[in-house]
């Protein structure tokens, strides 16, 4: 490899003449992964349980992404066109190895080699740690966005925080959520890069002045700050079969001065190493306990360091590859705020434009409001992150007094278009005043955007008609609406790899790119031979799924049976509660002699630490699965299972294998839903409410393939106030018998009291998730589920029709609607060689 100087690059920079590409066939993989398992990481021995043989097919994958990236950033930097950084607390990108080979093309390459050695591919994928990065839809919605940007060619990298511990390994002890530390980067993590070079400096504490500079305008300052570096590590995202590889950059917190020598050689060992302790907690854990103060403020910290970091390195590389000056910096850049999070970028851009490139604020808002792009993905208003004005006045003192200029600014905007109307001002004010006063960060995030998204038709209604109505009446033109939507190339094409093969046998293979070719599948939904087929591959995958259960919980289950699954996060809106309603309730029926469909009831799902009510659930849905799968009873008929330590590659088994998707959360509470999206595109017909995105995918499969129940949004609204669940309990046999099997303790019977919280909210006027007001309505539809299931032609057509509907509900079109209507990036385009 030859060296060259590098005329635009700084004094002494050396630019290394490229090497020739990389071979991709199987004898190359094999030679690279061999070399790398005894000369790099000094292997001779192949052990099945080492990282080592894993890491070494990683390093030959990345050695093939990493010519492919540097291309990739020299045709980025080198145009001077707009690009896109996308902000999130979250990436939940799960194992990388199967996308990295699946997107390269050389999956088929890399198995061959390693047969070669007597060694299965399928292996080494299990070697792979789940990226310890995210908690639930929001972080892999983040990532499934990177994979299509890249897919699609576009200039988008995505901003993180490097957590060295993720969300939490659940176990089930009795019942109960324990849950025990993530080390995810305990064995190393291979795909990442450090670099060093482009590491930024951090505020926080200190305290805001006012000077004069030299020119005689006045100024201010942030000083005496405590001060923490971001270290970035770079991690490639590639592109389908294109040779693009995009960049997620994630940060990694150290003291500026790590060690006081003077401390240590005083004998004061802890105190030596105080301040880097102190710095790295920034990025120790995803999400701490918010329930205490030192947990909040946490979180506080973690936010401002993601946007404060971030907004210096495109600051940095703008400058580097494009000299100074800010004419069109709004052109060139957009920041998509993925969530609430990180809404804090809008004032730090303003304390970087005014502070450290001393620009006017006039200047630097026209630039903030126009460069700044707020996605929102909860309707929920406690999930509306507000921070004690205390708070940020301790940690955050400059982003203070610039929160309240822009406050301040805004009101008047406000007074001149409503005249007098002060509520009006109290409710839009991003200061909530009260004993102790608060920010309000959704509301910073609409004030200096120049888009406002919702994630879902209904989702971004409700949006513009309640959460934000205000804001909605005073710009309108701000408010939009981008469907979410999930990578094929994950959540099909990798995943289900069997029917990805039968889908491609008969519509070609261009589906991967363009997932609204699989509407040519409804031509072979009423061919014979292809539903047999389609058939033959779903039990397969629910065999497998079957031997994941078993190894997890030790329990057998039929794969013959119904596989009605509901994975996702535990939360009191998304209503497992209800689904154990329905357990109890089929339970009840078998115990009195009823004839039922075999069903398996797969719920699987994390509850937050200092989430009380969501771990009860847990305790709950445990103690009836305890109950059930070990009556006699209920043998071949009925089966609970509580699926622990749900993560994205527990749902790369269990979503292929899914019959019947749960989407049941209370209308009006769900922003979106990936899951739905990924279980329809893999074949499972859903029942759900008209809820996020359920109404689109109802929408676009036909009323026949979905099994709708429950209020809607104008239903529940005007039930609240008159919602009397005892009533409704008490006219409905089959409640009455469900509710008095629960309150008998024959599910808690030597643990008096175990289940009164969760029984009580059933029973709660106040409920706001109105669980009692839907369970006839489900059971209804359960039950219709049931015996469209039992004629089998009938239900594999619809399965077949639903992935055929699945097209609008991939992220490449999701991404093509945030460029065509928010971003306006051109697509990256590779210099020949």
């Amino acid at each position: 490899m030859a060296a060259k100087t590098d005329k635009t690059a700084g004094i002494g920079d050396i630019e290394l003449l490229q090497a020739p590409s990389l071979p991709m066939t199987a004898d190359a993989m094999l030679e690279d992964f061999t070399h790398y398992f005894g000369r790099m990481l000094g292997r001779q021995t192949i052990r099945t349980k080492s990282p080592f043989l894993y890491q070494a097919v990683v390093f030959a994958a990345r050695d093939r992404l990493m010519e492919r990236w540097a291309k990739t950033r020299n045709a980025t930097e080198s145009a001077d066109r707009c690009r896109v950084a996308y902000l999130s607390l979250e990436f939940l990108m799960g194992r990388l190895l199967r996308n990295a080979l699946l997107n390269l093309g050389i999956e088929d390459e890399t198995s061959e080699a390693l047969s070669r050695l007597g060694l299965d591919l399928e292996d080494v994928y299990e070697r792979e740690q789940d990226t310890g990065l995210g908690n639930g839809g929001l972080g892999r919605l983040a990532a499934c966005f990177l994979d299509s940007c890249a897919t699609l060619r576009l200039p988008v990298i995505g901003y993180g925080i490097r957590y060295h511990y993720g969300m939490f390994h659940q176990r089930i002890e009795n019942g109960y959520q324990v849950e025990e530390p993530d080390s995810w980067l305990r064995e190393g993590f291979p795909w990442e890069i450090e670099r060093i070079e482009y590491a930024q400096t951090v505020h926080f504490g200190g305290r805001s002045t006012v000077y004069t500079d030299a020119s005689g305008k006045t100024r201010h300052a942030w000083v005496d700050t405590h001060d923490v570096l971001a270290i970035p590590f770079d991690i490639p995202i590639p592109g389908y079969k294109n040779d693009i590889v995009n960049t997620l950059r994630l940060w990694s917190a150290s003291a500026t001065d790590a060690f006081d020598l003077n401390q240590f050689n005083a004998g004061s060992y802890a105190d030596a190493v105080a301040s880097q302790n102190e710095a790295e907690n920034i990025t120790m854990v995803l999400y701490p306990n918010a329930e205490t103060e030192n947990g909040q403020e946490l979180r506080l910290r973690q936010q401002y360091f993601l946007a404060s970091a971030s907004l210096q390195d495109q600051l940095r590389n703008r400058f580097e590859h494009h000299g100074p000056g800010f004419d069109d910096f709004a052109d060139k850049h957009c920041f998509q705020l993925n969530d609430t999070h990180p809404a804090i970028a809008v004032a730090e851009l303003m304390r970087l434009l005014m502070d450290e490139y001393s620009l006017e604020w006039d200047q630097a808002w026209e630039i903030t409001s126009k460069s700044m792009a707020y996605t929102n993905h909860t309707l929920l208003p406690e999930a509306l992150e507000m921070w004690p004005v205390a708070m940020f006045r301790r940690l955050l003192p400059r982003i203070l007094d610039i929160i309240y200029e822009i406050n301040a600014r805004f009101i008047v905007e406000i007074s001149q278009r409503w005249p007098g109307d002060n509520d009006r001002i109290q409710r839009m004010s991003l200061i909530m005043e009260g004993s102790e006063p608060m920010i309000r960060m959704a509301y910073l995030a609409i004030v200096g955007s120049f888009s406002v998204n919702g994630v879902a038709e209904l989702h971004s209604k409700l949006l513009r008609e309640g959460l934000f109505r205000d804001f909605y009446e005073l710009w309108p033109e701000k408010f939009n609406n981008k469907t979410n939507g999930v990578t094929q190339r994950r959540w099909l094409a990798a995943c289900n790899k069997g029917l990805a093969e039968l889908i491609t046998d008969k519509i070609g293979e261009d589906w991967v790119t363009e997932l609204t070719q699989l509407e040519e599948l409804t031509a072979y939904a009423d061919d014979a031979e292809f539903r047999k087929d389609w058939r033959s591959v779903k039990l397969g995958n629910k065999v497998k799924l079957a031997r994941a259960i078993q190894k997890k919980t030790g329990l057998e289950v039929n794969p013959g049976s119904l596989f009605d699954v509901q994975v996702k996060r535990i939360h009191e809106y998304k209503r497992q509660l209800l689904n154990v309603l329905h357990a109890v309730h089929l339970y009840d029926r078998i115990r009195r002699g009823d004839e039922v469909v075999p069903r398996t009831i797969i719920i699987g799902g994390k509850a937050a630490p200092g989430y009380e009510m969501a771990k009860s659930v847990i305790k709950c849905i445990n103690n009836v699965a305890r109950v059930i799968n070990a009556d006699p009873a209920m043998d071949g008929k009925l089966q609970l299972i509580f699926y622990p330590d749900y993560n994205v590659s527990a749902m790369e088994i269990i979503c292929p294998a899914a019959d019947l998707s749960e989407q049941i959360s209370t209308a009006g509470k769900e922003a979106s839903g990936t899951g739905n999206m990924k279980f329809m595109m893999n074949g499972a017909v859903t029942i759900g409410t008209l809820d996020g995105a359920n109404v689109e995918i109802r929408e676009a499969v036909g009323d026949e393939n979905f099994f709708l129940f429950g209020l809607n949004v104008d239903e529940i609204k005007e039930l609240r106030g008159q919602y009397d669940p005892r009533a409704i309990i008490d006219a409905d046999e089959d409640f009455r018998r469900v509710i008095n099997l629960l309150e008998s303790g024959h599910f808690n019977r030597f643990e008096s009291g175990t289940l009164n919280a969760v029984i009580q909210s059933i029973r709660e006027p106040s409920d706001p998730w109105m669980t009692a007001a839907d369970f006839r309505s489900f059971v209804d539809a359960q039950a219709a589920a049931a015996e469209a299931y039992t004629d089998v032609e009938r239900w594999t057509r619809m399965s077949i029709l639903n992935t055929a509907s699945s097209g609008r509900f991939s992220t490449d079109r999701t991404m093509r609607d945030y460029n065509d209507e928010i971003w306006r990036l051109e697509p990256i385009e590779l210099k020949t060689t």
